[in-house]
């Protein structure tokens, strides 16, 4: 009997030690714990991106156009800037969209343009790139007619009569370009080296001592 009990209680024992090497594993993690796959993620979110190739080169008289490619954050809303614009161009904020129709009185290099965008926190920019206007192709002409004015505003007789000024240019409000003609019985005159386009003109009479009268009502011609 006390070599049976004695079997007995060492198998007992042993059991016991077997369940509290389980126990002792569980606690450890040997079972998985709610916690083992928890990621935990730090740091600001990423700053947003801005890619493109912006055209660098456009002729007088044609369209300019370029839209960037942008991205941010989830959630996020993105705003556009520029530096440098272009007299002759305009920008939209809202898509970073830079556009315009250069004339020829915009020939030239624009340099140092920066389109860059926004989420709030951070921005991103393009590299700086130029823009270069250049002339279009001379195609025409126009021919001006006009009568001489023979009194002063006053009433008077007008006896100083010494020529004519024409001004004319690619938009009605900007008059941007003279001729002179310097013959006080001229009642004409050829503008030639007009590129294509509607271009308008007025004339101005002028006498000996170099007084200018108000000009004509604008007149358009479309080359």
């Amino acid at each position: 009997m006390d070599r049976v009990n004695f079997r007995w209680a060492s198998r007992r024992g042993a059991c016991a030690l077997y369940a509290l090497a389980l126990v002792a594993l569980a606690g450890c993690g040997g079972g998985g714990s709610a916690n083992s796959n928890t990621v935990v993620q730090s740091g600001p979110p990423p700053p947003p991106t801005i890619s493109g190739t912006p055209p660098t080169q456009v002729t007088a008289g044609q369209a300019y156009s370029f839209t960037p490619t942008a991205g941010g954050p989830a959630g996020t809303t993105l705003t556009y800037s520029v530096q440098n614009m272009p007299s002759w161009a305009t920008f939209s904020i809202a898509t970073g969209s830079l556009s315009g129709t250069p004339s020829n009185t915009n020939v030239g290099t624009y340099s140092n343009i920066v389109v860059s965008v926004s989420d709030g926190q951070a921005s991103a920019a393009l590299p700086a790139f130029s823009i270069q206007v250049s002339a279009q192709a001379v195609s025409g002409s126009a021919t001006l007619s006009w009568v001489a004015p023979t009194t002063n505003t006053d009433g008077s007789p007008l006896t100083d009569l010494a020529g004519f000024v024409i001004s004319y240019g690619s938009s009605a409000t900007n008059l941007n370009q003279q001729v002179t003609v310097s013959s006080a019985t001229a009642t004409g005159y050829t503008v030639t080296g007009l590129a294509s386009g509607t271009w308008y003109f007025s004339v101005s009479a002028y006498s000996t001592l170099g007084t200018q009268s108000s000009p004509s009502n604008v007149a358009s011609k479309t080359i």
